[in-house]
């Protein structure tokens, strides 16, 4: 790999549009026609796991067999779009809090509790702009992965994904907590 491809991989790793984006993709594709929340920041990282690792979501989707949930085309199946590490609970990534506060901070998601569980909603504008990243040729793939993630999986609570994403990728458990999965 030359040191230019190694330099365009950390840009877009640390690019925080990138993974608004992705996240945004992902709480349209589950909000379905009443605009329902996510249920967790827990959720919401399971959830973009499957989106992060084709491949994981590949074996979700042969196993759930969801209808009308896009199939993981062959040649995506081998990338990761940007890593997690192994947390308490499971794929994690240490930067959730904050991608939500800035999408909060322009507009785009709303808040709240429900007892102890934070619920992430999009806004009118949250939900215009990812209509609109749907429709741009290259956020295509993030926008058919996340259809079928919301479509395998987006009607589990928390602990049912968390519980589900053990189960079906054992070698998650026996990682240690901080290190880097590699699927």
């Amino acid at each position: 790999m030359s040191l230019v491809t190694l330099h365009a991989a950390a840009a877009v790793e640390n690019n925080d549009d990138f993974h608004l984006a992705r996240l945004l993709l992902l709480l349209r594709a589950n909000s379905g026609r009443t605009n329902k929340p996510v249920d967790g920041i827990t959720k919401l990282a399971k959830m973009d796991f499957l989106l992060r690792y084709p491949s994981c979501l590949a074996r979700v989707l042969i196993d759930r067999k969801p209808s009308n949930a896009p199939l993981v085309p062959d040649n995506e199946r081998n990338t990761i779009e940007a890593q997690m590490v192994r947390y308490r609970y499971g794929p994690w990534d240490g930067r959730y809090r904050k991608w939500i506060g800035l999408l909060v901070a322009k507009g785009l998601a709303t808040t709240y509790l429900e007892g102890k569980t934070v619920c992430v909603q999009l806004t009118d504008a949250g939900q215009a702009l990812a209509a609109h990243l749907m429709t741009l040729d290259e956020f295509q793939p993030l926008a058919q992965r996340s259809t079928s993630v919301a479509r395998a999986v987006g009607d589990f609570s928390s602990t049912k994904l968390m519980k589900y994403v053990y189960e079906l990728f054992p070698e998650i458990v026996n990682m240690k907590m901080g290190q880097s999965i590699k699927l």
